[in-house]
């Protein structure tokens, strides 16, 4: 195997030697997660790279990047200060951070135009005299901690991120006896339930995990997490880990993996990349404030943020030697995906949809449903029950703001519990809109918690918002995510004049009143009749939040001395449906009815038994395509 591998790489180097430039002084070739980077001494390759690699990607069918060499970099301290000194003032520089590993430079300006300059001409000095490959992003409005930890992170383990690629890149491109000639889908979660998101697709050599959730409602083990215990799932076998998005039931677990010693690439959008470490992060913390235990500690989400690769959309990327990943959005979340596999050389392919909606809304566009190439699709199921049709969403954001108004009136407050990533901002959103125009009462909203941070990272990324507030963010100077009628809360002890002051809307995680702050209002605010508890996420079965909403009148909670407590809810609640991130059942069948081109399988997933059943038995009644419900710890044969 040994033998083979170095044949493999000698002929990838004697080809790019033989169609790079003379003078490129080549230093060495090495692999790069899914790309080869060529590393080298002369300093015009940096710029020229896009025409001097193109004949080289034709030949090789691989991604190129051309890097300089480590020995002709300016000193760090030094090339910064050049950066600050060439780069105008006008274009206001707010952080400047290095990546060794890469020999990248990203430079955050508030008018990156200006920090590029006219056709280039600053970038390209920069590269001339620094020797190191700049990247200018737009500055975002907010600060967010958990990007600038990720940077240092990156930053301190540079050489241990060098070796993680390079492996990664070796396990990629390694040599195999045989192609693919087989798909398989191994279930390990949310198959006929909602939670603990993970699948295994095996074919060939290759071996991929989707997801790798938890179940927040789930008390026993063997059902909070994935089956990870079951014969078909070895960690020394896994090429990667492929992750959706960053809610926790589909990447809770994930730094579990690397406790046990999986040391491989986590591939993911670039928003995901940071969201995930906020969740997993913020799960470490709530566990450790009930003193309960947790499956993995920090170290191992720094392990996760050391080994993620993120991608772009619509971005075809090697991740197996049998398989090619792509991903689309979803229209879920900021950053959310669909996945889609191209396994062998054209043997089959999957399109997973995960988590989406295939509809508009304030803040995302709708799904893809457009693909090179599908035969099956795994599809969610959460709202796909006969009932689960969504109300306009007009009729929707009325109904939020008559709720605030009648609570208003009675001069009571109006707790609305958010997942911190997506409904926060879209609820956020809603009720500036509705204030601003008049039909909803001016009142102070104050926002608690995880929000805060995960609105902070959406402001990073406009790029993947809708068009309208894409252009406020990037080219108007608006920040939407801004308000007069915004009120964050840094410090807990904030809680007590809140609560004891006027009508208002709180905004605090977490949507299910499983943990943070949302508990602490809760307790309080409940015993008043006057008060509203108004959902506008899902409510997962076994949840406090799910079983509130079905009526419990008394909650058992622990008070700050640790006591247990009996809190009566006599607090209005109402569960506003259609704010979801997920498609109803129409929205479902639509993108199935538009999804180009037809899958000749389709397998449902993540719904309650009865939901998922009865929608598999429409889709096959209405399009005449093989559809089924897995249970977990099933093995399907797709190819």
């Amino acid at each position: 195997m040994t033998r083979t591998y170095n044949d493999v790489h000698a002929k990838i180097r004697e080809t790019i030697v033989e169609h790079m430039p003379k003078d490129a002084e080549i230093t060495r070739i090495e692999f790069e997660g899914p790309r080869l980077a060529i590393y080298v001494k002369n300093v015009g390759l940096l710029a020229e790279q896009s025409y001097v690699v193109t004949e080289i990607v034709n030949l090789l069918h691989k991604r190129i990047v051309i890097r300089s060499d480590q020995s002709i970099r300016l000193p760090e301290r030094e090339a910064e200060a050049y950066i600050r000194k060439i780069i105008p003032p006008e274009a206001e520089i707010s952080s400047i951070n290095f990546d060794p590993s890469l020999g990248e430079v990203v430079v955050e300006a508030t008018k990156p135009g200006v920090a590029i300059g006219k056709e280039a001409a600053v970038l390209q000095q920069v590269v001339k005299e620094t020797r190191w490959r700049p990247r200018i992003l737009r500055a975002p409005p907010l600060h967010s901690k958990i990007i600038s930890s990720t940077r240092h992170i990156l930053h301190t383990e540079s050489e241990e991120r060098s070796r993680i690629l390079r492996d990664v890149g070796e396990r990629i491109f390694r040599p195999t006896f045989s192609k693919a000639g087989y798909v398989r889908l191994v279930t390990l979660g949310a198959f006929h339930e909602v939670g603990r998101a993970a699948m295994l697709i095996q074919a060939g050599s290759s071996s991929i995990l989707l997801d790798s959730g938890i179940n927040p409602g789930a008390q026993d083990p063997t059902s909070a997490y994935p089956r990870f215990d079951t014969d078909e799932f070895d960690l020394e076998k896994l090429d990667a880990v492929v992750i959706s998005h960053a809610h926790l039931d589909h990447c809770g677990i994930l730094p579990f993996l690397y406790k046990y010693g999986y040391d491989g690439p986590v591939y993911c959008s670039e928003p995901t990349q940071t969201l995930m470490t906020l969740h997993q992060l913020d799960y470490l913390d709530v566990h450790s404030r009930e003193g309960e235990h947790s499956p993995y500690d920090q170290k191992d989400v720094r392990e996760v943020v050391t080994h993620t690769i993120p991608l772009r959309y619509n971005v075809v990327t090697d991740v197996a030697p049998d398989i090619k990943l792509t991903f689309h959005n979803a229209g879920h979340i900021l950053g959310s995906s669909m996945v889609h596999l191209h396994i062998g050389e054209g043997l089959h392919n999957i399109v997973y949809s995960a988590d989406f909606k295939f509809g508009r809304t304030m803040m995302l566009d709708p799904a893809t449903a457009l693909f090179p190439r599908a035969e099956t699709l795994i599809i969610e199921s959460t709202y796909g029950g006969p009932d689960d049709i969504m109300p306009d969403r007009e009729g929707v954001e009325g109904k939020l703001v008559s709720i605030v108004n009648d609570t208003v009136e009675k001069g009571g407050k109006v707790l609305i519990p958010v997942p911190a990533v997506g409904r926060a901002q879209e609820i956020m959103l809603v009720l500036d809109a509705y204030m601003k125009n008049g039909a909803l009462r001016e009142l102070p909203i104050y926002i608690e918690g995880m929000v805060n941070e995960a609105t902070a990272i959406h402001t990073a990324f406009p790029e993947y918002l809708v068009r309208d507030i894409k252009e406020q963010i990037l080219h108007k100077d608006i920040n939407p995510f801004q308000s007069e009628y915004f009120h964050p809360v840094t410090h807990p002890s904030d809680r007590e004049e809140i609560i004891a002051g006027g009508p208002c809307v709180i905004i605090a995680t977490s949507g299910m009143l499983e943990g943070g702050p949302a508990i602490d209002y809760f307790r309080h605010l409940a015993p008043d009749p006057r008060n509203t508890l108004a959902y506008v996420s899902y409510q997962v079965d076994g949840t406090l939040g799910n079983r509130i909403k079905n009526g419990l009148k008394e909650v058992s909670l622990y008070a700050h001395d640790g006591k247990m407590e009996m809190v009566k809810v006599n607090m209005r609640v109402e569960s506003i449906e259609g704010f979801s991130g997920h498609s109803d059942r129409n929205q479902l069948l639509g993108f199935i009815k538009r999804m180009a081109p037809k899958p000749t399988k389709i397998i449902v997933n993540h719904g309650e038994r009865r939901k998922s059943d009865l929608f598999a038995q429409n889709v096959n009644r209405i399009f005449g395509i093989k559809t089924v419900v897995p249970d977990v710890l099933e093995s399907i044969r797709l190819r």
